[in-house]
């Protein structure tokens, strides 16, 4: 466990930018104060954004998609366009290239996370897509299957209501934009919590987070999360674990976890992913 803890400090912090990344645990305020939607919006350049929507996820893209491009559109940004991406060699359009290359904000909508990974993981947009967050040139937000794939490990589908096990939880691949974490979404409100920390178990060198619905968890280059929204963002950091049976027991065995750590974070609070120290909302940094 101490080669774990070693791994997080020599982790480098990169540089901060107005860029960020959105993780949205879903069911987004998108009709009164939408402060979620507006600082996605805010952070993709205001009025001079160029914000692109891929709705893949989606069993209805056109329909979802549509509902976000008015959303955008009535927040002022300058231009909004859905890249209907329901096949992989679709990833190779010239035009949907040209989108990527040049939109200054990404928006991931809900539904399938398996069916976007399916569509976007190891194409060429994909690739234009991860190298623009990773460079600061472009704001990316997911919302619920769209904050699934955050992680490189995604949790894909799973159980609640049990005592953690592995068998709770089936794992993926995800797309890897913040790949130290593994995310869960509508996470109070369809209580999983023990998917969430039987994931952790089975990947003690990543971060778990938990997003509730209306809740955002706003990545900073700089290594800052913030806290945006109604609901709570659940921090469970293995770090110091000294102990687990995860490796030795059967699939639906209950887990022994020792020494796990645990944060609830609500609006305003920021939590430092390589340093993995917590700052209340009544000291945050002004942006």
């Amino acid at each position: 466990m101490q080669q774990l803890k070693a791994k997080w400090l020599e982790m480098r912090t990169p540089q901060a930018t107005k860029t960020a990344v959105l993780v949205i645990g879903g069911a987004e305020d998108k009709v009164h104060g939408r402060e979620i939607l507006r600082t996605f919006v805010a952070r993709s350049g205001g009025t001079d954004a160029y914000i692109t929507i891929i709705p893949s996820a989606s069993r209805e893209p056109g329909i979802i998609g549509g509902r976000y491009i008015r959303i955008f559109e009535e927040m002022g940004a300058q231009k909004v366009e859905l890249l209907d991406i329901r096949e992989r060699d679709q990833c190779e359009d010239r035009h949907f290239r040209e989108s990527l290359e040049n939109c200054t904000g990404l928006f991931l909508t809900g539904g399938d996370q398996l069916r976007l990974c399916g569509v976007l993981s190891d194409t060429s947009a994909m690739e234009i897509i991860r190298h623009r967050v990773k460079t600061g040139q472009l704001t990316l937000a997911g919302t619920s299957a769209g904050a699934a794939v955050m992680g490189h490990h995604m949790i894909a589908g799973g159980g609640s209501g049990e005592s953690p096990n592995r068998s709770l939880v089936d794992m993926a691949t995800g797309l890897g934009f913040i790949p130290e974490v593994i995310v869960d979404q509508h996470f109070h409100n369809r209580n999983r919590m023990v998917r969430l920390v039987s994931a952790i178990a089975a990947h003690p060198d990543r971060l778990g987070i938990g997003i509730d619905e209306d809740t955002c968890a706003m990545f900073e280059r700089d290594g800052w999360m913030q806290v945006l929204g109604k609901g709570s963002v659940t921090v469970v950091d293995p770090t110091e674990v000294t102990h687990t049976n995860e490796p030795h027991v059967g699939a639906t065995e209950p887990l022994t976890i020792h020494n796990m750590r645990l944060h609830i974070l609500s609006h305003g609070d920021r939590y430092h992913l390589y340093q993995r120290t917590v700052l209340p909302a009544t000291y945050r940094i002004s942006s």
